[in-house]
């Protein structure tokens, strides 16, 4: 019966798209970039034996062995029906007050997930509230091979995190709660991962990939206050990750972090993340820069804007990034400069206007914890610490003379929140391992899509109605690396 079903819906996609014949490969392709991706790109991405080579110069030993071993990964917003809004005109009717509805569209959900078929998924805004919900969900995936692993957010908020991992890919080695209890009763899920198809790693043993994955969901921006409360978030995650390799000796392992950042490219969390060696996934596959904001969209907010949020970020092996503390401070220093900026002040009236007078130009210690206030780092709910304000004084007064000048703010503005090179390598044929190096397994971005298909050009279809985030899945394969 449900075998039926899939067909009955594969054949109705199939029928709503005009197919002409195909005259050449050529124009098999151009047909085929127009189907819809559960169709076209799910065999790709499934783990099935019609992936690609990677672009990758393995060696021919190894080729054969990784091409087995590609995963993927999927991370989706679905939009909890507490939240979704059924009618414009009153917003307190909501989707969960009709289980027709909410039924319907968690079931088509289900099917997109089923039929790509990734190694990992990862869902944010799942109705944990809802047993029969929820029973849905860990039926059918379990049915289908996964393995779940679900956390409400704190203070039953009525929806959370499910994770998926398929066993024919990964078997768990660890998962980890986090629970930032934070303003927003924010949460995320660790799981230490290893493939289960082992390929060699010097042609002689056979290894299986360890892979670190983290979903999360991070706090709206409702306010610019809360910039650094999203901020800690991340930064807790980082922390924890980096707590967790130490516990567990884990040395040059690969790491993904999912899930819906609600931030853009533009946002400090982007920066943030970058300056701890992450990788957009997604703009990596499709050669974007830092500054392509605007060639795709992941999600249509609440307010009508449309913009892209939804990320499957990429660490791989490297011992050469930034400090953390480091990326933290310059971070919140990037913080009080956008919030100057925006206030439209310049940078000669930096001092006049954080000062506690109008001709200051330095700030004491106590000038600089109200200036803090100013712009709405401290004063607030889970705003810095008094540890975290007296760690920003020290790295502000580079010279310790106890004032904040000038010439010492804009060295610290000149900082780059950028990616530091790693002291890791692709091991191909010709490399040769040298003293002091170790072999290493990292992940190679081959493919990244949006569905649906319109979010890939920075458009937002008005049917489209799955959810108010597009799913995102990226394929990766395994890659020798040097590290020092």
């Amino acid at each position: 019966m449900q075998s039926h079903q899939n067909r009955s819906r594969l054949s109705l996609i199939l029928r709503s798209r005009f197919i002409p014949s195909f005259s050449s490969p050529l124009s098999l392709f151009v047909v085929l970039a127009a189907v819809p991706f559960p169709i076209y790109f799910s065999g790709l991405l499934s783990g099935r034996n019609n992936k690609p080579l990677s672009v990758m110069r393995f060696n021919s030993n190894l080729a054969s062995s990784m091409v087995e071993s590609n995963i993927s990964c999927t991370t989706f917003n679905i939009l909890a029906p507490i939240y979704k809004r059924v009618d414009q005109k009153n917003h307190s009717i909501r989707e969960s007050d009709s289980r027709s509805l909410w039924l319907a569209r968690n079931q088509r959900i289900l099917d997109l997930l089923l039929h790509q078929r990734s190694s990992v998924i990862c869902l944010q805004e799942v109705w944990v509230g809802n047993e029969e919900l929820v029973n849905m969900y860990h039926e059918q995936l379990g049915t289908s091979g996964y393995t779940i692993f679900q956390l409400a957010r704190t203070n039953s908020r009525g929806d959370g995190l499910l994770t998926a991992i398929h066993k024919d890919h990964f078997k768990v080695v660890n998962y980890r709660e986090l629970l930032f209890n934070d303003f927003g009763d924010r949460v995320a899920q660790l799981l230490h991962v290893k493939t289960v198809i082992p390929f060699p790693l010097n042609g002689k043993q056979d290894v299986q990939q360890e892979v670190i994955i983290v979903n999360t969901h991070l706090l709206f921006p409702h306010d610019s206050s809360l910039s650094i409360v999203r901020l800690h978030q991340v930064y807790k995650i980082l922390e924890y990750l980096e707590a967790y390799q130490k516990e567990n000796k884990l040395n040059h392992m690969p790491i993904i972090l999912c899930g819906d950042w609600n931030g853009s490219k533009r946002g400090h969390v982007y920066k943030f993340l970058r300056s701890q060696g992450f990788i957009s996934s997604y703009d990596d596959a499709h050669q974007y820069t830092d500054s392509d904001a605007h060639r795709w969209v992941s999600h249509r907010n609440h307010r009508g804007n449309i913009c892209g949020v939804d990320f499957i970020w990429l660490c791989n092996p490297s011992d050469s990034r930034k400090p953390l503390r480091t990326s933290w401070v310059e971070a919140v220093f990037s913080i009080i400069k956008y919030q100057l900026h925006k206030a439209s002040i310049a940078e000669d009236d930096v001092f006049a206007f954080l000062g506690a007078n109008n001709h200051s130009d330095s700030l004491t210690y106590s000038d600089f914890c109200l200036a803090l206030q100013k712009v709405n780092l401290t004063g607030i709910p889970h705003g810095l610490s008094f540890e975290e304000t007296k760690e920003l004084w020290v790295r502000a007064d580079l010279d310790g003379n106890g004032v904040f000048d000038y010439e010492e703010l804009k060295k610290i503005w000149n900082m780059t929140m950028v990616n530091q090179p790693g002291n890791c390598k692709e091991s191909v044929m010709e490399s040769k391992k040298e003293e002091g190096e170790d072999e290493a397994i990292g992940l190679k971005v081959n493919k990244a899509v949006l569905y649906p298909q319109e979010a890939e050009k920075g458009l937002w279809p008005e049917n489209y109605n799955l959810s108010d985030h597009a799913c995102l899945t990226v394929q990766f394969s395994p890659v020798k690396m040097l590290c020092s």
